[in-house]
């Protein structure tokens, strides 16, 4: 049986997650700001159909990018010389909503009403934030996802454009370089991701990662990138 989680109960220890469905923790809870901060910070986040009851999870092994790491394609190079605009936390919400569209692949319809307005909230205590790439005035690409110490913790990504979110990912990771993060969880393995550089660690590694830089002060707040990050 899947354990059940009520409103003031702690997330069990991410090493008693079920190995199928990878990652599966826990049931239950709520989407608090609280309650989501503690999530991450733990190496646990929610995904769930808009049906079910929050699911939590923390898979193993977990996808990540380390900044350094970073792969830039030719063909990409070639879009971040293009005419276009990166804007950072403008339009939150949007960037969510576009996300949340459905997609040719299926994926997208995760993301619910109850997800939107919990992020919103965390967007507002200024936790989380979203990365924009505009073209000719129009909403492109984008992405969002949390920051917690020196870790952000990506989501969910969309493009209307080709290379649209690549670019707004690109900039991100560039960005957080240069405040020193240490690492962009990207949670599970995808094509799109791996050709960027991610790379699948143990959990076990990526728990030890995240105590680390737990530890390390939170830039809170609405952001904003350097305009030189594309040399």
């Amino acid at each position: 049986m899947l354990k059940w989680l009520d409103k003031n109960d702690p997330f069990p220890a991410i090493e008693t997650a079920r190995t199928y469905p990878d990652g599966l923790l826990v049931a239950g809870g709520d989407l608090a700001p609280h309650r989501l901060i503690d999530a991450y910070r733990h190496g646990i986040f929610p995904w769930f159909s808009p049906d079910d009851p929050i699911l939590w999870w923390s898979p193993d092994p977990r996808l990540v990018l380390f900044p350094d790491e970073l792969k830039i394609s030719r063909s990409l190079g070639k879009a971040l010389r293009k005419d276009y605009e990166i804007r950072i936390d403008t339009c939150f919400e949007t960037v969510m909503r576009q996300c949340a569209a459905p997609r040719k692949d299926g994926g997208g319809t995760w993301i619910s009403e109850e997800m939107i307005a919990a992020y919103c909230a965390l967007h507002e205590l200024g936790f989380a934030h979203c990365v924009e790439t505009w073209m000719d005035g129009k909403l492109a690409g984008g992405l969002y996802g949390i920051a917690m110490g020196k870790v952000f913790f990506g989501e969910s990504m969309f493009s209307r454009a080709s290379d649209a979110s690549k670019m707004a990912f690109v900039h991100l990771v560039l960005q957080l370089k240069r405040w020193n993060f240490g690492m962009i969880d990207c949670q599970v393995k995808t094509a799109h991701l791996l050709s960027l550089g991610a790379v699948e660690i143990p959990r076990s590694e990526f728990a030890l990662k995240l105590k680390s830089w737990m530890d390390c002060k939170t830039i809170t707040g609405k952001w904003h990138f350097d305009h030189d990050l594309i040399e």
